[in-house]
């Protein structure tokens, strides 16, 4: 028994080299991926960076598609303009909430001087049933006002902000498209040596690959803003 514990000593110490080996190797591939995805994003972040300096000092060209963006800044300026409505019914809410529960006390106050008056019961109690009927009608005016609220407000912060989240997203991939873009045509004009064709190739997977996300996201915002005019925003 002993003999066998010996011989399966060397062999424990070979496996706890082995595993030990396996996780340097998964954490240098992982680190290796790490660099990898960080290389990534700074090369694309100077590619769309030095795109929006092109554009913004007018040495570099833009994709346009005049009426999606004529639309997205109708969108913009609605929902700016529905804030404000937004703003002022909420406000209007508060006042007349205020009203209503001053019309109640008010109610309640000329319902106990017309038990404590009996000259003036009738009077009072005119007043008393007057101002629980403008209450009763206040609540229900008060409540539409807040249905007006909330339908306004799920418009606003949901359905226009998630399009406008699409919106972020389409611009985002259309200046990557425009880099991309921009990069391939530099190097097309250069020499055509080995290494040149080599980046070329690349630059076209890479610009192919953009054209599809810039594409598929204009559509996107397309069907949204669709969707939002045919329920006359």
């Amino acid at each position: 028994m002993w003999a066998i514990f010996c011989s399966l000593g060397p062999m424990s110490q070979q496996c706890s080299s082995h595993n030990s080996l396996t996780s340097e190797e998964l954490s240098r591939g992982l680190a290796v991926e790490k660099f990898d995805l960080v290389k990534k994003w700074g090369i694309n972040t100077y590619k769309c960076t030095k795109q929006l300096i092109s554009e913004r000092f007018g040495r570099g060209s833009r994709t346009v598609d005049l009426e999606l963006e004529t639309q997205i800044e109708l969108l913009r300026d609605t929902k700016r303009k529905y804030e404000g409505v937004l703003h002022l019914a909420r406000a209007l809410t508060s006042h007349f909430y205020s009203l209503v529960q001053t019309q109640r006390a008010l109610g309640d106050a000329f319902s106990d001087l017309s038990q404590k008056s009996p000259e003036l019961q009738d009077e009072f109690g005119y007043n008393a049933e007057t101002q629980k009927l403008l209450c009763k009608n206040g609540e229900t005016l008060l409540g539409a006002i807040n249905f007006f609220v909330s339908s306004i407000n799920t418009l606003i912060n949901k359905t226009m902000e998630d399009t406008l989240m699409t919106v972020k997203q389409y611009e985002t991939a259309r200046l990557e498209f425009d880099a991309y873009r921009a990069d391939l045509e530099e190097l097309s004009l250069g020499p055509r040596d080995a290494a040149t064709l080599c980046r070329m190739e690349t630059a076209q997977q890479n610009f192919q690959s953009h054209r599809g996300k810039y594409e598929k996201l204009r559509g996107d915002v397309t069907i949204k803003l669709r969707f939002l005019q045919e329920n006359k925003f």
